[in-house]
């Protein structure tokens, strides 16, 4: 027997079509790539997103294309999303920061037929289109006063804002399969070619719901959200579609995400939430301690992308009065997985008992189950101290990678390639990659737990742990350092801030300070040129 309700199709142009009519007035805030301040409001960005889509459809837009964007956040971008994935195409978003090998491969390999492009990118891109054989147009994400011109063959060229004008074009947006793909991202490649996530309207509907739960972002209208993950990172973290589903206001950054940026913005809005990685709050909370400034009204950051330090978490609450939440998810994950926001009883704890738990990333909400297995695939206890390896599942979890014939799964369950536990609250704890602990004499070594000891120190800007050959143990760890600029930390002070939560044979063998410690295209410490270089450190005595 079935159910009476209605079967209202799922498309997630739904969702800004919600935003203009129920918040319409509410405000898209951009930092833009060209300069100054722009507003519109949903009802706006609908509207122009509507338009895009008509001039798409004209174009010759199919069901199933691959649109591309290489673009900032920014309000030109937000309409690309519900203009291509509206009509059953698939937004795939670009990430600029990688390399260009991996960016060619990346675009060919989806097969993408047209490029959204920000002004930052269209060099760049412009200079190796013939390394692109599906690239049909490009289109700059810019006004006609500030459009490039460029000899770009028989690839067309063309200006976003002849595109987005508001024509009064009528559109009917199609009825859509519920598992349609809507877009596409890439995981990074550091161990081998990228490979392509492709969600799905469900998928990213149901992540969206989950994403304003109180338990999770806690969104409403009455919330200003300044969105610093980059929306060719993981999705954006959900927020492109959670703000305008409950109608908060949404600020975007546009390409400065300088410390002095992120507090204008934060200021001038009126931002009561915002959402990065720790690169992004390390540069902000450096530049107030240069300039003395607050951050009025901002009642709480979201961090993930890396783990959240506990030096991040005093210096927000006790200098600023802002409260920090550990996120944690993959683009496998779309991304969400797990949410540090405390339970009842945790008033009670004391002073550190609390610290200690919101170090931890976190709990799962629903649409997410994990579970940590042993080498063996059993089941391990929820006590918070076994640790094994962390398999989630849910239905907005990957299950197969694009162009893939095979499952990513296991038995049901995606393995994250994450070492963690569990314990009785279900609060997870990542204690390492699978490809990062330290197998030293037998023993596990968590470079996680060595690095957020450091990181800790006034002066260290980065901190990177990884194992280093060792004749005796196999492995020992070895501690890789960037200072802040101007500064520098006595390797003396470093132990003795490691020896305060590290067992002995937890401690590092070496500390080495290094100029520069390198990152991801997704702003985490890339480990993969320290091991090449320093794997040997120990024995080798450089």
């Amino acid at each position: 027997m079935l159910g009476l309700m209605q079967d209202a199709p799922i498309n997630l142009v739904s969702i800004l079509q919600h935003a203009g009519r129920w918040h319409g007035e509410q405000e898209v805030v951009t930092q833009r790539v060209e300069g100054g301040i722009h507003r519109q409001t949903y009802a706006e960005t609908l509207t122009r997103a509507t338009s895009l889509a008509a001039r798409l459809r004209d174009w010759g837009l199919r069901p199933g294309d691959r649109i591309a964007t290489m673009g900032w956040n920014t309000h030109r971008h937000l309409e690309c999303w519900y203009a291509v994935s509206g009509q059953g195409a698939v937004c795939h978003t670009l990430n600029p920061r990688l390399f260009v090998e991996q960016l060619n491969y990346i675009i060919n390999h989806a097969g993408d037929r047209m490029i959204f492009v920000d002004l930052s990118f269209v060099d760049a891109l412009i200079g190796r289109l013939d390394q692109l054989p599906t690239i049909e147009a490009v289109v700059v994400m810019t006004d006609r006063a500030n459009m490039p011109v460029y000899d770009t063959g028989s690839v067309a060229l063309l200006c976003y804002e002849d595109w987005a004008a508001d024509t009064g074009a009528s559109l009917e947006w199609p009825t859509l399969d519920d598992n349609t793909a809507s877009s596409l991202c890439y995981t990074s490649g550091t161990t081998g070619d990228p490979k392509g996530v492709l969600y799905s309207h469900r998928a990213n509907l149901l992540h969206a719901y989950a994403s304003c739960l109180p338990d999770v972002f806690n969104l409403s209208a009455r919330d200003t959200i300044l969105m610093i993950v980059p929306m060719f990172h993981a999705n954006s973290w959900g927020l492109a579609y959670a703000a305008p589903m409950v109608g908060a206001k949404l600020v975007l950054p546009g390409a400065d995400m300088s410390g002095a940026s992120v507090q204008r913005l934060i200021t001038q809005e009126s931002v009561t939430k915002a959402a990065g990685v720790p690169t992004v709050w390390n540069t902000l909370l450096d530049y107030l301690d240069e300039t003395d400034l607050g951050l009025h009204p901002l009642r709480e950051v979201v961090v993930g992308g890396a783990a959240l330090p506990a030096s991040m978490i005093s210096t927000f609450r006790d200098r600023y009065q802002v409260g920090t939440i550990h996120a944690w998810g993959m683009t496998e994950m779309t991304p969400i997985g797990t949410f540090n926001r405390p339970k009842a009883g945790f008033d009670v704890l004391d002073a550190e008992g609390q610290l200690h738990q919101r170090l931890k990333q976190g709990r799962v909400p629903f649409g997410v189950d994990m579970k940590i297995v042993d080498d063996q695939d059993d089941d391990v206890p929820c006590d918070g101290e076994t640790f094994g390896r962390l398999l989630v599942k849910g239905p907005w979890t990957i299950d197969r990678y694009y162009g893939d014939d095979a499952s990513a799964l296991a038995h049901g369950w995606f393995d994250t390639g994450d070492i963690a536990t569990i314990d009785s609250e279900g609060y997870m704890q990542i204690t390492d990659r699978a490809k990062d602990v330290v197998k030293s004499g037998g023993e596990w070594i968590s470079s996680v737990a060595v690095e957020n000891a450091a990181i800790g120190v006034p002066g260290v800007a980065l901190a990177a742990c990884i194992g280093a050959s060792h004749p005796k143990w196999g492995e020992r760890p070895l501690l890789l350092v960037q200072c802040r600029d101007g500064q520098s930390v006595a390797e003396s002070d470093l132990q003795k801030a490691l020896s305060a939560s590290l067992a002995k044979w937890q401690l590092p063998d070496a500390v080495v300070f290094v100029d520069e410690i390198p990152l991801t295209a997704a702003g985490k410490i890339d480990k993969k040129p320290l091991r090449e270089r320093y794997s040997s450190y120990l024995t080798s005595g450089q």
